[in-house]
């Protein structure tokens, strides 16, 4: 049916609806429909043609009527009323006198008509059109606004796959209620006895305000049925139009890890960035890239993007300018080695950028266990190098990204990264650039972590392998770690090391059996292997050493450390000599000297 068909045929329905109304409640007022006179047919007349203007005013002609719900109930009780008003005032412009209670009657069967007919459509669909036995049972998690939004939708979504069953909420004044016709059976701790006794197929939490405990906890009452849990999209892609309500995401660990995100102070951030040139060392890399991102909303003068790899640079530098554009911001590459003292010389005094991220850095313990000499020549020896080119090309602030396996290291990835805090702290003290590092721990999601291969290991049938049963870690995501290090450099003075507290370490083992649940399997579905703790990896990770806690937070969730003692002699005797010495001597000399054991005879056998 076109348009135009579909409206000539509501014209003509409520024609007749109205016509009936008007002698019908004659009938019942005067005891007779057989009468017809002028008062009637001027009535009729008016009625008729007030109906149609108001309809068309109130667009109930262009209603999705299949549908249909308060808001255009509201819309026929207002056509109606008006019409019933002008009606009114005809009467008695024209007769002088109103017929109040023929009008009353026709008011009442005038919208139990109109609105009868129009929700006739609603309930021919519910009942005739909707298969519900097809769709999946879903019990949803929340009886807030967002959760009757998400069944509402899937209510009026015929190509859905998923049938809203019943409600879950903590809220007592909504237990026992139904809304839209969907019953709330209970609070969180009803759920694994709701799934089992309405059989359901499906669960969505529909909770945008969540906080990670709450998160966690309702996963967990999820976990223990073995039903597939799903939550709403993020807020920002509703906001911005990039997905609807209904287009559910499976719930990730990324959701229940890490700490409630620590807000930035946008004014001093604009300070140092905002029409400035900022430069990001690493900047294909996981961190890195992010930083770039982070960086560009600030809208710089000039985002220097430095790396070593092309493919990478090449793609965050096409996703900046797709986002941005090369107008507003301009976005330049340099494929450079930070091993390349000249090189790196050459990049800062052709840019001068105001403030330099120090992300690129060789991160992978195992392999830096077996490639000592490596790990010298680009955390350390590299650090140096762009390090001595922002302070001569007169850098404001240069911010380092460290790790907490820089604390008490045991491996080799581990003392490279605090032998080069100690370099940009040395640099600091002779310099009018203000040096900073910023310590956090693992990143979710980043290149070569714990769980891209976790998720790999469990589309692969498992097993999933776990160093050991009491293996823990820090863990934050991505653009958390990202905007701790802008934030620092905005709160630089000069020397600092900035930790944040990234809140209770978390269990890889019960990492894996998070993610093996959220993947909608089971642990006997997907064992858990533990393959012993690999060289140079510690049991538990520490952010500060006793000796460097300061208890003051220096911004919400930021710690500062205390400055340690630097060995900076030392640590020029082992880029003077690192590669005459054989692997082990190496490693040796780098845990001593960034344990402070200075006096170790390896360490002054060098040089």
């Amino acid at each position: 049916m076109t348009y135009r068909q579909r409206i000539g045929l509501l014209i003509l329905i409520d024609s007749f609806i109205v016509l009936t109304a008007v002698f019908f409640s004659q009938f019942l007022v005067n005891a007779t429909v057989y009468v017809i006179t002028m008062p009637i047919v001027m009535s009729s007349v008016t009625l008729l043609l007030s109906h149609h203007f108001f309809s068309f005013r109130y667009k109930l002609y262009r209603k999705a009527w299949q549908y249909a719900s308060i808001g255009e109930l509201m819309m026929i009780f207002k056509a109606v009323t008006f019409s019933i008003a002008v009606a009114a005032m005809v009467q008695l412009i024209v007769m002088k006198d109103v017929f109040i209670r023929l009008l009353s009657v026709t008011w009442m069967l005038h919208i139990l008509l109109i609105g009868g007919s129009r929700f006739a459509w609603r309930i021919v669909r519910d009942t005739y059109m909707i298969d519900g036995s097809s769709k999946k049972r879903t019990l949803i998690v929340g009886a807030g606004s967002a959760g009757t939004m998400v069944a509402r939708q899937l209510l009026n979504n015929c190509d859905s796959e998923l049938l809203p069953t019943a409600f879950i909420d903590d809220d007592v004044k909504k237990q026992h209620l139904d809304i839209l016709g969907i019953p709330v059976v209970g609070g969180v701790d009803q759920i694994e006895k709701q799934v089992q006794e309405l059989a359901i197929e499906n669960i969505v939490i529909a909770i945008p305000s969540l906080s990670k405990k709450q998160l966690n906890t309702i996963v967990a009452e999820c976990a223990k049925t073995k039903v597939k849990t799903q939550t709403l999209p993020m807020l920002e892609d509703l906001m911005t139009g990039k997905v609807s309500v209904n287009q559910f995401r499976d719930v990730q660990v990324e959701d229940l890890l890490g700490r409630e995100p620590v807000e930035m102070d946008i004014e001093s951030i604009s300070e140092d960035i905002t029409n400035h040139v900022v430069l990001v060392t690493g900047a294909g890399g996981s961190i890195g890239s992010e930083i770039c991102r982070q960086i560009a909303k600030f809208r710089p003068k000039a985002l220097i993007l430095l790396g070593h790899g092309e493919n990478s640079i090449y793609s965050i530098e096409m996703e900046l300018k797709d986002t941005y554009g090369n107008d507003l911001i301009q976005f330049v590459t340099e494929i450079a080695d930070i091993q390349d003292a000249k090189k790196m010389m050459s990049i800062m005094g052709a840019y001068r950028p105001h403030v330099v991220y120090h992300a690129a850095a060789h991160k992978h313990v195992p392999l830096m266990e077996r490639n000592p000499e490596e790990a010298v020549k680009n955390n350390l020896i590299g650090t140096l190098n762009v390090a001595k080119a922002a302070s001569r090309f007169g850098v404001s602030t240069f911010v380092m990204i460290s790790t907490d396996k820089a604390v008490n290291p045991t491996s080799v990835m581990g003392a490279t990264k605090r032998l080069a805090e100690m370099v940009i702290q040395n640099m600091n003290n002779g310099s009018k650039t203000k040096f900073v590092a910023v310590r956090f721990g693992n990143v979710l999601g980043s290149r070569g972590s714990v769980i891209p291969r976790f998720k790999k290991q469990i589309a692969e049938g498992g097993p999933v392998t776990v160093t050991h049963p009491d293996m823990v870690r820090y863990f934050m995501t991505i653009p958390e770690a990202s905007r701790l290090v802008i934030q620092a450099g905005a709160l630089a003075e000069g020397g600092e090391i900035f930790v944040l507290d990234m809140g209770e370490p978390v269990k890889i083992v019960n990492l894996a059996q998070n993610l093996i649940r959220l993947s909608g399997h089971s642990i006997d579905d997907i064992s858990i292997e533990f393959t012993g703790i690999r060289p140079g990896e510690k049991l538990f990770e520490e952010l500060l050493k006793e000796n460097e806690v300061h208890e003051q937070q220096v911004y919400p969730k930021i710690y500062i450390g205390k400055t340690a003692d630097l060995y900076i002699e030392e640590i020029e005797q082992i880029i003077a000599t690192y590669a005459n010495l054989d692997k082990a001597a190496l490693k040796e000399a780098l845990l001593n000297l960034a344990n402070n054991k200075v006096a170790a005879p390896k360490l002054m056998s060098i040089g």
